[in-house]
């Protein structure tokens, strides 16, 4: 799976979507807005954004604009092997600057583009994208101080599994160890190999496999309850990390006895536990 880096104009009315691949987006001309979960800004000429896969997005352009896109697979050369650290760039959503030196490049990087959008070359995407992926991970990086201190993972799932149903947000994780959203990734990475995304992913499909095996709950209300915005959603991410879809793993599995919708064991573990008074008015990511 390789990286691709194309140009297109934003249409100038509002659209949203989210994909399985990570990607940035650069402006290189005019202007467009983006709010990726919630972080919303205002991309003008040499500025872009990093949005994370399977983070959903918002989107315009003034109709003059012109935007530089990378998609970038997790399992493209330009974040695997010996580039697999640059995958920290997309632990969360953030808007940055171009400064003198990637103007150049992104000068060049558009001629390269431009002049040759045929290319046989698999991995010639994938080589620009290394470099800029690069240079913006040394701009970007995070303090060497965030790696000294470990989170109290007990803590941070505990939470997880008390809000799983919620719109969970980075920023709403990185507030309960007292850190920059940049901070927490960095040391939730460290710790768990895993981004706090991937992190709360996991569970949410390791809580609906336990339903699906343990209550006769409907899909829908299954996604509802495990954080997922409808059962198509549940059931796409679902097949993604095991293989089969929740329908044809329920019926071929072999659970034990089934229970009510109000069971004690849903009634436990996916009731809205009541946010505290510093975390109410938060703003979530996934």
């Amino acid at each position: 799976m390789f990286s691709t880096i194309r140009h297109l104009p934003l249409d100038t009315a509002t659209r949203h979507h989210a994909h399985d691949f990570h990607q940035i987006v650069i402006t290189v001309c005019g202007e467009a807005e983006f709010e990726i979960e919630g972080l919303g800004g205002h991309v003008k000429a040499f500025s872009g954004c990093i949005v994370p896969a399977n983070h959903e997005h918002y989107y315009s352009g003034n109709p003059q604009n012109r935007q530089l896109i990378l998609d970038l697979p997790e399992q493209a050369p330009a974040l695997s092997g010996e580039h697999r650290e640059l995958v920290a760039l997309f632990d969360a959503p953030r808007f940055f600057s171009l400064d003198t030196a990637l103007r150049h490049y992104l000068a060049f990087l558009d001629s390269e583009i431009l002049q040759s959008p045929q290319r046989s070359d698999d991995f010639q995407h994938d080589r620009l994208a290394v470099t800029l992926l690069g240079a913006l991970k040394s701009r970007l990086g995070d303090d060497p101080m965030a790696q000294l201190k470990r989170l109290n993972m007990a803590h941070i799932h505990r939470y997880i599994q008390h809000h799983l149903s919620d719109d969970l947000r980075v920023a709403d994780l990185a507030r309960l160890a007292c850190l920059s959203e940049a901070h927490f990734s960095a040391r939730f990475r460290a710790q768990t190999g895993l981004s706090p995304w991937q992190y709360v992913r996991r569970e949410r499909l390791s809580a609906a496999r336990q339903l699906l095996l343990q209550s006769r709950l409907p899909l829908t209300d299954i996604a509802l309850q495990t954080g997922f915005a409808n059962q198509s959603a549940l059931s796409h991410a679902f097949r993604r990390r095991y293989g089969i879809a929740p329908r044809h793993f329920r019926e071929n599995a072999h659970p034990a006895p089934l229970h009510s919708p109000t069971t004690a064991w849903a009634n436990t573990h996916f009731v809205n536990a009541p946010l505290t008074s510093s975390l109410a008015s938060s703003q979530k990511p996934d």
